[in-house]
């Protein structure tokens, strides 16, 4: 009883590593900050069901937490523009490219993204 009682903790604990690692391979990333500085490129599509939907692509060139430059393409499915001069931090994915982004307050960026990004 023991026995089975440790081989199912063990299993269970296996399955959340391997999830864990799947979701940091797969959807993690690299954080990159970046400034809004153009309204982007807008383009209308379809969805799959035929609906209209308004796209905002932008490529700025966004900085990690140690100042290394990347450039970053991605798109924003809203009504409008993203905020002029508003900061955002992506996440970068290898194999996806940037899979997020979130606004944040420019006393929120590291030291060197933020000293890079001012120039």
């Amino acid at each position: 009883m023991k026995k089975l009682l440790i081989g199912l903790v063990l299993v269970v604990v296996l399955i959340f590593g391997g999830l864990k690692i799947a979701e940091t391979v797969v959807m993690g990333g690299t954080d990159y900050y970046v400034q809004i500085t153009d309204d982007g490129t807008k383009t209308l599509e379809q969805d799959d069901s035929g609906n209209a939907i308004t796209k905002y692509s932008y490529q700025l060139i966004g900085y990690d937490k140690e100042g290394q430059e990347k450039v970053l393409d991605f798109s924003a499915f809203k009504d409008r523009p993203l905020k002029r001069d508003a900061y955002l931090k992506l996440t970068w994915n290898q194999k996806k490219g940037v899979t997020s982004y979130e606004e944040v307050q420019k006393n929120d960026l590291p030291q060197k993204a933020e000293t890079k990004l001012s120039k």
